[in-house]
């Protein structure tokens, strides 16, 4: 499965990274992009190991707001 999200207080390399670094620890996440200057994140993900809301659980735990595509 595939999804777009908006991550709106997202704004710089350092939080580009914490995003990498939480969603490359999830297990099922086979993919992500992050587009920062649109503030939008891509993700793959088996939706059989881990579901869209644990994606956006990961990501609000960092502080951050996130709104699907």
């Amino acid at each position: 499965m595939r999804t777009k999200l908006y991550v709106g207080n997202m704004s710089c390399s350092h939080c580009e990274a914490a995003i990498s670094e939480a969603l490359a620890k999830l297990d099922g996440v086979s993919e992500f992009a992050i587009d920062l200057e649109n503030k939008i994140v891509e993700v793959e993900f088996d939706s059989a190991v881990v579901t869209l809301s644990g994606i956006i659980t990961a990501i609000n735990e960092l502080g951050y707001d996130v709104e699907i595509v």
